[in-house]
């Protein structure tokens, strides 16, 4: 007896502790959350006004003509007030090698006076693309208080670099290998050979894509591609971190949402401390430059390691193309045993490792043995505790099967609804079951949220739309692709589900289908990836990803896409076996809040939309407000009590509830 009493005062200590870091961990994340609702970034537009900008574009008019006016589309079609700033080179001398200039500061944007400055350029000179570049650079302005944005360079040329120093493909790896938010498009308006060789190279190097324009209407249509990409990238949320290269040295993590960068085959290591019984999840999403060179297997790697180096979870996802980056997540639990006996059951402390496996390329641009990027990548990291069930609880059986929602589901008919889809999980744009409407980018993700309940599944479609291609289009083929992922940022539908993730696309209508198992408490007890992780409810993110090659192919600058959303069976009052059904009205909140997808504005988006909480769904202990910490303080005062009748309460009603 006295042997068991000092067992649950010294659980109860450590217990204690941790209910302390993660009511700390919870105030924090709180008090001082970092880039949300912040703009993504700036740009800066660079534009050959050299020479022969002045020659025929073959449509009568000159090039330089044809680059005011693409420079005037641009301008009309980004977000009001986005930093935005024009340098021009070769336009002020016949001949020199230092012939650049800014000729519209990077700040708010300013419709008009970008065009004023764009009319004024008179091509006459030389090409310095290489010294142009690393002005840009400077121009743009540096992230502050720790934020990670999307800076890019945006340049358009008709020729390559005449100068030979600095060599362009060097000055944009160097640029990009210092900035991890620096992004640099290369946009050839009527080259061929060497130039285009050049840009290519210079985009590879700059972890951008390249664009080619044979004529002016492809100019326009490139340079909105690319500046639209700008400036709808990814919105970072998080406390910015920096993870060890070993578990020596590993900073403590509390629960919450941090900011850290990873390399080419590096590793970067936290430290955390669990207890014995709650289920801790763990999803890093690394976010390359949208489109930057890639190998098919270059991936990311997340791991959660006890103190004695047992792996306790291990995860891997790829990118499986080589056409262009997209964001990448993989995410990992410890789940303590129905038993509670596994090494990875201890409380104690633990490593939350993130690796990323690259093939890397050479500091001038030059590919790897796969070509992929070499550039750091910006990662957002989750951490969050999930308490265990009440003692005496006993819950449903899992739902391992696909059932209604499977591929023959029925899903939503009729006209669409508009939606604009968010940038990442931070501002995924809550819909719910229906039709919806939107346009994506070559080489853009879309997110989306979808919330479901205890017993209900996640259904869904995605449809790319019937475009006008380009002629010389004829045989080239890109990719549509979606990804399901849990409240906890865990992917789903792949890896042993019923879904394929991606389709083929060459402008013609093409299809997806993805949707998850039902949520189920005991889903966490499976083996299978697509089922384990659908063990909460809460906010499902939705990714709609088109392949980079895509911008070869169509002739409108965006395309379409429409999204079928079923939210299938009755949402049930909690995890218990025999829960009743919920009733619609007992949280007081809208259809919209519940997915009904009731209640929209004037631009067809639900009347509660806005940004997610980025912090998971039910059952996330860990980044709350402060009144959610409070909770966990009760929450975990009866942790002492579930450990020593969790194994036999699972062991006797798994399977059978």
């Amino acid at each position: 007896m006295a042997h068991n009493h000092h067992r649950i005062a010294t659980a109860g200590a450590w217990i204690g502790a941790v209910v302390v870091a993660l009511v700390a961990g919870a105030l924090s994340a709180a008090a001082a959350p970092v880039g949300r609702g912040e703009a993504p970034g700036s740009l800066v537009m660079v534009l050959d006004s050299s020479g022969s900008m002045a020659d025929d574009d073959g449509a009568g008019r000159t090039r330089m003509e044809s680059a005011r006016g693409a420079v005037g589309a641009v301008v009309d079609a980004l977000p009001d007030g986005y930093p935005t700033g024009l340098r021009v080179y070769g336009a002020d001398r016949t001949s020199g090698c230092a012939d650049t200039r800014l000729v519209r500061p990077v700040e708010a944007l300013d419709r008009d006076a970008v065009k004023r400055a764009v009319a004024g350029v008179r091509p006459k000179g030389d090409t310095p693309i290489g010294l142009s570049l690393r002005k840009a650079a400077a121009d743009l302005p540096g992230p502050e208080g720790g934020a990670t944005r999307t800076r890019t360079v945006l340049l358009i040329s008709d020729g390559e670099d005449n100068c030979g120093t600095p060599q362009p493909c060097r000055v944009a790896g160097q640029l990009t290998e210092a900035d991890a938010g620096l992004r640099i498009d290369t946009v050839g308006f009527q080259v061929e050979g060497a130039a285009r060789e050049q840009l290519q190279c210079i985009a590879r190097a700059g972890n951008g894509r390249y664009y080619d324009a044979p004529d002016a209407s492809a100019l326009a249509r490139q340079l909105q591609r690319a500046a639209q990409l700008s400036a709808h990238g990814y919105r970072f949320e998080g406390k910015p971190v920096s993870g060890a290269a070993s578990a020596d040295g590993a900073p403590a993590l509390l629960p919450g949402q941090y900011l850290d960068t990873i390399g080419p085959g590096e590793s970067r290591y936290y430290a955390v401390g669990l207890e014995s019984v709650s289920t801790v999840n763990f999803a890093a999403t690394a976010v390359p430059q949208p489109g930057a060179a890639i190998g098919v297997s270059d991936g990311l790697r997340t791991a959660i390691v006890s103190a004695d180096g047992a792996n306790c979870d291990t995860s891997t996802e790829r990118f499986h193309q080589r056409e262009g980056a997209t964001p990448l997540t993989s995410a990992v639990s410890r789940i303590p045993s129905e038993q509670g006996t596994r090494v990875c059951d201890r409380a104690g402390s633990y490593r939350l490792v993130v690796e990323r496996e690259s093939s890397g390329k050479g500091p001038d641009g030059s590919d790897g043995s796969d070509g992929s990027d070499g550039a750091r990548w910006p990662v957002e990291l989750v951490y969050g505790v999930e308490a265990p069930l009440a003692a005496g609880v006993t819950p449903a059986q899992s739902a391992p099967e696909y059932g209604a929602g499977g591929k023959q589901a029925r899903l939503p008919a009729g006209s669409p609804k508009a939606v604009r889809g968010g940038t990442g999980f931070n501002d995924a744009a809550l819909i719910g079951p229906g039709v919806w409407k939107d346009t994506v980018l070559p080489a853009q993700t879309l997110w989306y949220r979808v919330p479901a309940g205890w017993g209900q599944q996640v259904r869904y479609d995605v449809e790319f739309a019937n475009e006008p291609t380009l002629k010389r289009a004829t045989g080239t083929y890109s990719y549509g692709a979606t990804h399901l992922f849990t409240p906890a940022r865990f992917p789903i539908g792949r890896g042993g589900g019923e879904f394929t993730p991606s389709t083929p696309y060459n402008g013609r209508p093409a299809a997806i289908r993805m949707g998850s198992v039902p949520v189920a408490w005991t889903n966490r007890y499976e083996t299978r990836p697509a089922v384990r992780p659908v063990h909460a409810g809460g906010d499902f993110y939705l990714a709609v990803t088109l392949g980079a090659r895509a911008a070869e192919i169509a002739e409108n600058p965006r395309i379409g896409v429409v999204l079928r959303v079923a939210v299938l069976g009755d949402e049930l009052a909690g995890p218990q076996h025999g829960a009743p059904v919920r009733a619609a009205e007992a949280d007081g909140g809208t259809e919209a809040d519940r997915g009904g997808g009731g209640n929209v504005d004037k631009a067809g988006n639900p009347a509660a939309a806005g940004d997610s909480s980025g912090a998971g769904g039910a059952g996330w202990t860990g980044i709350a407000a402060a009144a959610g910490a409070g909770a966990l303080v009760i929450t975990a005062g009866g942790l002492l009590f579930v450990r020593s009748r969790r194994g036999a309460a699972m062991r006797t009603t798994r399977g059978s509830a």
